[in-house]
Formats: C-alpha cells, structure tokens, sequence
C-alpha cells in the first residue's frame, strides 16, 4: 500500500510544481504586456550586475544567469529600483537604459526592448511543455491504477455451487 502512495504522490508533487511554474509564467508575461503596452517610459540606472549560477554537481551542466538592478523615477515622482534577470551582457554598472514600466500601487517594469511576438511564443512555448508533463503524469497515474489498481471495482459473478465443490463425503 505504501509502494502504491508513491506512484500517486510523486507524480501528483510534479503536476503541481509544473502548474505553479505555469503560473508564474503566464504572470511575467502579462507584467511585460502591462509594461510595454501602458507607453511610460523612463530613463533608468542600472545599479549592479551580478550573475547566479546553478548546476555543476555531478553529471550536470552549470547555468548562468545574468541579474541587473535598475532605478528609475516614475512619473509621479516615486524613485522605484527594481531586479531583472535576463537582460543584455553589454548593460554595465552605470548605464543609463530606457525602460518600459505601468503604473500602481506596486510598479512594474523592465529594460526588455518590447518584444510582443517573442513574449508570446515562448511563453506559449513553455506552457505547451508544462502540459505534456501534466498529461503524463495523469497518463502515468491512470495507466498505474489500471494495471496495478485495487480489483474490488470488478464484479464477481455469482455461479452456482457444482458437484466438484462439496466435500467427498458429501457427494451422492
């Protein structure tokens, strides 16, 4: 019974990393599409930029990820700094960029030269990839209880008793 709780848990756990990332995804494109389509640009400094590395234990490959820090002033006079990950190697400490950014209560912005086409082909991208792995883990699960599933679900039919089922003393 406790083999049968892994077969569901874990790839249950993927399902619902793969709809979070899903999620988070569709979320930062429509923060881009916010940003780019409201028009108010500003001129922003970048601040810092760093790099995260991830990977290079064992068999792995190591990533890199380059980060840079902004600010700017927002047209109604709040100084706003705010982190992108993604940007161009060439945008240094200093740098003056412009940036496309919507206003509210929490501002949102980003460097990124507006890129309708792209934003929407790798994010559709990506989905497309999150939901074959939802579809196969709900394949995996389906076809797991299937093969190896509790049987009380198949009906027994009732025959009646034969001649070969009594004891031997008992047949006439």
């Amino acid at each position: 019974m406790s083999m049968d709780v892994m077969f569901y848990a874990v790839p249950g756990l993927i399902m619902a990393v793969a709809v979070f990332v899903a999620a988070r995804v569709i979320r930062r494109s429509l923060e881009l599409r916010r940003a780019w389509n409201s028009g108010l640009t500003a001129e922003a400094r970048c601040l810092r930029t760093y790099t995260k590395t991830s990977g290079g234990s064992g068999d792995s490959s190591v990533h890199t990820t380059l980060h840079h820090v902004y600010e700017f002033t927002a047209r109604d006079g709040r100084t706003i700094r705010f982190e992108e990950e993604g940007g161009p190697g060439t945008t240094v400490e200093g740098d003056i960029v412009v940036v496309h950014y919507a206003e509210g209560e929490m501002v949102k912005a980003t460097a990124q030269a507006p890129g309708h086409v792209r934003n929407t082909a790798s994010t559709a991208g990506i989905l497309v990839f999150l939901a074959v792995v939802v579809v196969f883990c709900a394949g995996f699960m389906v076809t797991y209880t299937e093969a190896f599933g509790d049987d009380s679900s198949v009906s027994q039919v009732d025959e009646p008793p034969s001649i070969n089922d009594r004891p031997y003393n008992e047949v006439p």
